[in-house]
Parts: structure tokens; C-alpha cells; sequence
């Protein structure tokens, strides 16, 4: 599919500067392969069969991505009434959506309550009393402590209960009448061991028994996100085995993953707009300046500490502005952004095998998480970003999508 993709970058490339010079002309883009998606959705299906999937809305939330999700039958991970309202004004049902964050405010538990949103988290007695007078019905899923020490980003440093305090959170929902039928744990974005999900499955056991003795009916468990594509078809099984082992029949399980649905759908195009080129006896590698940084799309350099691997789009259908012949051989790159923070890098070092000039664009792949989420707009610029859209699955097929929303093959649209 590599190849649909690059034929549309350049089609997008050629099409600029039609009519003069504009401001769109300089602008980043997407090329966005629903059918990634798709595909994502089947691995799921085929290796955590038993675990339905919640899609964390924050991590990408372009409406033609939930609209599609939504078809697939996922359900939705909210966290705010943004959120609940980007995938409720699609049509689905409350009944797929968890409103998964255990610290809310009033107004968005009212919200949530008038939408029929029931489901939520909490982690904390305060929790408990702001639920009780604004979303007294809801459906409480406890989230306790998880962590794993090798993950990316660890999400223990803030959300949680110890094990030790669930018995008195589970007394305190007890007695203001309110209704526990969950846990939850996320055990950090890009988790790879076994290990910290057996324990976290666990002490889960143990928040069963402690409710059953209150009274609660305990049978369902959230997972949580942060699952690796790199090493899905490995991990998955024995953590559907580890399910099955630990917990009891009639448990339902749900997961929140976000990136493991978007990140691979999505290749993002910068161009090149400055560049300057080091002298010295041990010169730095050059510099270049391309039109989006880590304000806008590339956040996850700052947070997450991604090193990132841009190629050079092929100059046979698109002009460069340099001039002049191009060197031949490997040149060495930083790439910085638009902005005027010196923070703002984006490549620390990487090797080109041909010179860069300004005007050239550069494709990173694997832009689908936490980037237009994200974005900024910091010095001025705009985080919204023009997106084409290809369904990869349907080519070839000969059928016709359903939906009027996603056209066989290719529709263009904002990302607001």
C-alpha cells in the first residue's frame, strides 16, 4: 500500500501552487489509509478475542476515524465532554462509551449523565461524593494502581488506588448507595512485559472478593491501553491466557487502546523551508527548517522521546527552490521546526542519502497517535491539518462502501 500512498502524496504536491502562491501551499498534510485501520481491528479480534476493544478517543480524534471505528463496533474511552460529544453526535450508543477518567469535573458528570453515558471510573473517596451528587446511577468501575517500570510513559504517577485502599473506597461507594460493577488498571503507554499485567489481574481478583463482600457485583474488568504494535501477535495470547486463568467465567473484558488503532493509518508530509549549512574543521550536521515541529504534530518527540526517521519525497513530481545542481552521497541533518524555540527539534542527527534542499518534503510514517491531538498552536500556527483519505481495503474489491461518509478509495477533508 506503500505505493497508494506515495501516489497521493505527490498528487497532493502537485496540485499546490495553482493558483500563486498561498498560505496552504507551505502547510503540512496527511495521507490517512482507513483500511490500516481495518486490518488493526481483524489483529485484534483474531488475538484478544475475548476483549472488546475501547477506542481512547484522545488519542486521535478525526471524525472520520470514530466514524469508522464506530462501524467496526468498537466501543469509545472518553474523557471529556468534548470527547463524549465528538463520538455521541455520530450516532452511537451510551451503552459503548466509558467515561474513563477517574477524576471529573460536576458539569461533565451532569453532561454525561443527561447523554446516558453510565459508565466511569474513579480512584478516590473525593470521587465518590462529587459522583453521588452529580451522576448517582452511574455504573463505577474502581481503577487501581498498575505500573510498568519499563513502560514509555508511566500513567501511575497520577491515576490509581493503592490495593491497600481499595477496601475503604469500595465502603465509601457502599455506603452513599452508589453501584460498583468494575476495575480498571492501565499499566502504562507502550507496555511490553507480561509481568505487570498478571499482578495488576491480581490484585483485580482481590477488588472481586472485597466487593462481593460489600455486596457489589464485580464482573467487569478494563485492561486498559498502551499496547505495542511491534509485538502485538506475541503479547496478546498470553494475555488472553492469563485472563482466562485468573478471573472467573462471566467476566467481561474491555481494553482503551488508541495508538495500536491509529498510529500505523497515518503518514504525515512536512516541507523543508529553510536550511543552513555548517562550516568548521568538525562541522555540526546541517540544519534544516521544515513547517511543522514539536508544538504542532510532533509532540511525541518532547513527551515520549521518539527518534524519528523521515525519507525524501521523490522530486519527479514537485519542484524544489534551491536551484543548482544537488550533491550526491549521505549528508547528515538535524530538522527543526517552524517555531522560534530553540526546543523546537524534531531530529536530533539522521543520515540522507542525497542532499536536502529547501522546498523538498519529507514523509514520516506512523503519525496517526497523540500528534494533531496535540497540536498547538504556538507562534501563530495552525494545528489543523488537511488530510486525504484512502481506504486500502476496498481496492481491488470492486465493492462500495455503505457509508456516505467514506467514498471507495478516497475523500479529502479538515482536520479541525
Amino acid at each position: 500500500m506503500d505505493l497508494l500512498i506515495d501516489f497521493l502524496i505527490h498528487t497532493h504536491i502537485s496540485n499546490l501552487g495553482q493558483n500563486g502562491v498561498s498560505p496552504e501551499d507551505d502547510e503540512p498534510f496527511f495521507v490517512a489509509d482507513l483500511g490500516q485501520v481495518i486490518r488493526q481491528h481483524r489483529r485484534w479480534k483474531r488475538n484478544l478475542p475475548d476483549v472488546h476493544p475501547f477506542y481512547a478517543v484522545k488519542c486521535n480524534s478525526d471524525p472520520n476515524l470514530l466514524r469508522l471505528l464506530a462501524e467496526l463496533g468498537t466501543g469509545f474511552d472518553c474523557a471529556s465532554i468534548e470527547e463524549l460529544r465528538s463520538v455521541l453526535d455520530l450516532g452511537v450508543d451510551p451503552a459503548r462509551i466509558i467515561f474513563a477518567n477517574p477524576c471529573k469535573t460536576a458539569s461533565s458528570l451532569v453532561f454525561a449523565q443527561r447523554a446516558g453515558v453510565t459508565w466511569t471510573t474513579f480512584d478516590n473517596l473525593d470521587e465518590l461524593d462529587t459522583i453521588k451528587k452529580h451522576h448517582p446511577n452511574a455504573q463505577l468501575a474502581l481503577r487501581i494502581f498498575a505500573s510498568d517500570s519499563d513502560a514509555i510513559v508511566d500513567l501511575s504517577k497520577k491515576f490509581g488506588a493503592p490495593i491497600d485502599s481499595t477496601w475503604r473506597l469500595l465502603q465509601r461507594a457502599h455506603e452513599l448507595g452508589l453501584e460498583v460493577s468494575g476495575v480498571s488498571f492501565h499499566v502504562g503507554t507502550g507496555a511490553s512485559n507480561i509481568a505487570p499485567y498478571i499482578k495488576a489481574i491480581q490484585q483485580a481478583k482481590t477488588v472481586i472478593e472485597q466487593g462481593k463482600a460489600l455486596g457489589f457485583l464485580i464482573n467487569v474488568l478494563d485492561i486498559g491501553g498502551g499496547f505495542q504494535d511491534s509485538n502485538f501477535e506475541n503479547f496478546a495470547p498470553k494475555l488472553q491466557a492469563t485472563l482466562r486463568r485468573e478471573l472467573p467465567t462471566g467476566m467481561r473484558f474491555m481494553a482503551e487502546p488508541g495508538r495500536y488503532y491509529a498510529r500505523s493509518a497515518y503518514t504525515l508530509v512536512c516541507k523543508v523551508i529553510s536550511r543552513r549549512l555548517q562550516t568548521g574543521a568538525q562541522p555540526e550536521p546541517d540544519m534544516l527548517y521544515q513547517n511543522d515541529g514539536v508544538y504542532g504534530s510532533f509532540m511525541n518527540v518532547l513527551i515520549e522521546k521518539e527518534v524519528l526517521h523521515p525519507t525524501l519525497v521523490s522530486r519527479s513530481l514537485h519542484r524544489h527552490e534551491g536551484g543548482g545542481k544537488r550533491h550526491k552521497g549521505t549528508c547528515r541533518y538535524s530538522i527543526w521546526g517552524p517555531t522560534c524555540d530553540s526546543t523546537d527539534r524534531v531530529v536530533e542527527e539522521m543520515a540522507m542519502e542525497s542532499e536536502v534542499k529547501v522546498g523538498d518534503w519529507l514523509k514520516y510514517t506512523h503519525m496517526g497517535a497523540y500528534t494533531t491531538a496535540t497540536a498547538t498552536q504556538f507562534n501563530g500556527f495552525r494545528s489543523h491539518r488537511h488530510v486525504t483519505y484512502l481506504n486500502s481495503e476496498l481496492i481491488g474489491h470492486g465493492t462500495t462502501r455503505k457509508s456516505r461518509h467514506i467514498r471507495p478509495h478516497l475523500i479529502s477533508c479538515q482536520l479541525l
